[in-house]
């Protein structure tokens, strides 16, 4: 039985809340359970010094976690002062995102997407992921209404969930408990039931191919669940 009463192949509850900030060209609340994650999505007109005059586009992304996320305060990380953790979260979500993008059609321009984790249960990085693909979807049809891309840079929806191995079982969703004693411990990033990028480690026990095999059959499940409420989001 798993700590929330939950069913090995059952998601959390799912909600995601768009325009929810004044200023963002993009926004969105992405709940996932207990886990909450502010995304915004900034346009800006200017690229990285190594993409001038090279007529594509870029989209990157900062990842931080407020000080009472958890259940113990955190400091305040400085920008240059971010943990490794920090640093590798928000690189994950920058690659991801843009794996779903045509940088041509995307026309010079980077949009930043910030994911702010206002409470964390666990996959706050897949969280990240999901709710930020949603603000950039929102970013972009602003640029597609004002005339300024012509065909849509989004490919399609990339999405994210972990799942793992706990009390001997494979399991959808990890949530804290469940993360925190987990045997193997996945995150999935997939869009269109293509693999972006899968992070899997031993954290107690080694996994077998089967086991592996299983977990991906999980993952492609939540992610088919999560892309349905991504495109409701943002329709």
């Amino acid at each position: 039985m798993r700590p929330s009463g939950r069913q090995t192949n059952e998601m959390r509850e799912i909600s995601i809340e768009t325009g929810v900030t004044m200023h963002a060209e993009g926004s969105c609340l992405i709940k996932c359970g207990n886990t909450h994650v502010l995304c915004t999505a900034t346009i800006d007109e200017r690229v990285p010094p190594f993409l001038k005059n090279s007529g594509l586009g870029w989209v990157t992304a900062e990842y931080g976690m407020l000080p009472r996320a958890t259940n113990t305060r955190m400091r305040r990380e400085a920008k240059n002062g971010q943990s490794g953790r920090t640093q590798e979260i928000q690189r994950l979500i920058g690659r991801s995102l843009r794996a779903g993008v045509d940088r041509v059609a995307l026309g010079e321009r980077q949009i930043v997407v910030d994911c702010d984790v206002i409470q964390a249960d666990g996959g706050t990085r897949c969280a990240s992921i999901t709710g930020g693909w949603v603000a950039l979807k929102l970013a972009v049809q602003k640029l597609m209404k004002a005339g300024d891309v012509i065909s849509d840079p989004l490919i399609d929806p990339v999405a994210a969930i972990s799942c793992g191995i706990y009390a001997g079982q494979e399991v959808l969703d990890l949530d804290y408990p469940e993360d925190s004693e987990a045997g193997v411990d996945g995150n999935f990033v997939m869009t269109a039931g293509k693999l972006i990028e899968v992070q899997m480690s031993a954290e107690g026990s080694t996994y077998t191919r089967a086991q592996m095999d299983a977990l991906l059959d999980l993952a492609e499940k939540g992610v088919a669940e999560l892309t349905a409420a991504q495109l409701a989001a943002v329709s």
